[in-house]
């Protein structure tokens, strides 16, 4: 074996496999071997850390479970959805997430709530923060299952982990007195150190009636609606916009 594959070699035996690559990759192109060792050598240090970076943000991404790819560059801001560009120019910064404030976004069915919830939540993502999405009425299923199995302690630190965690389509599904105790622990301890992003069709004027004891709901509310930038969507249903725009094509 030559010393050239030996070195390839145990580079990947360090798991340094990026770095491996880009020095084989070198090999291949005569007009680098004209750069002094401390460049090329950058540039495969700089290789295997962009790498890296990016597989960590692949991770990060999968685990959050989003069920859209979104991206706020892809936002569609046509005046009729009533979104504030310059809003959500500032919120792209996640400083509410720096500074543990919460976000929720407002509106009918199908105006692009989770996906625009999936949009920031990719965003956060890509600082190396980590995200959970949840629908609201399986958050309400996973909390029964995890009380009935033993495994809510596990579940509660899954929610109260991460950065930013998103509660998708508030207000569908039934809150039950056990899911209402889970929700407060969850949100008093989340109040501290990181971030909650809700989407509903409702507004929050309404979301008291949605739990069965009006004091937990007033300690959770308290906690997340007064310390929260809003965002409210308009116009019509994106879906059927979309499957317009289909019917014209064909």
């Amino acid at each position: 074996m030559s010393s050239v594959q030996q070195t390839i070699t145990r580079l990947r035996e360090l798991r340094l496999t990026s770095m491996a690559e880009a020095y084989s990759s070198q090999l291949q192109q005569p007009k680098l071997h004209q750069l002094s060792f401390d460049d090329r050598f950058g540039l495969l240090v700089e290789h295997e850390a962009s790498e890296r970076e990016s597989k960590k943000l692949k991770r990060l991404v999968q685990s959050a479970g989003f069920p859209e790819t979104a991206s706020l560059e892809d936002a569609d801001y046509r005046p009729s959805r009533g979104i504030d560009k310059s809003m959500v120019a500032s919120l792209a910064s996640c400083e509410w997430v720096r500074q543990q404030l919460n976000l929720i976004i407002l509106g009918a069915t199908g105006v692009g709530k989770t996906w625009l919830a999936c949009a920031f939540g990719a965003q956060v993502c890509r600082l190396r923060l980590p995200v959970a999405f949840y629908r609201a009425s399986d958050l309400y299923g996973d909390i029964a299952v995890a009380a009935h199995d033993g495994s809510l302690p596990k579940l509660k630190a899954d929610l109260i982990k991460p950065s930013l965690l998103i509660i998708d389509d508030f207000g569908l599904g039934t809150i039950t007195p056990q899911a209402a105790q889970v929700l407060l622990d969850v949100v008093d301890r989340r109040m501290r150190s990181s971030s909650l992003l809700i989407t509903s069709q409702y507004p929050t004027d309404q979301w008291h009636g949605f739990f069965p004891d009006p004091t937990v709901a007033d300690a959770i509310l308290d906690r997340v609606v007064h310390q929260s930038h809003r965002i409210s969507l308009k116009g019509e249903s994106m879906r059927k916009l979309q499957a317009k725009q289909r019917m014209r094509k064909e």
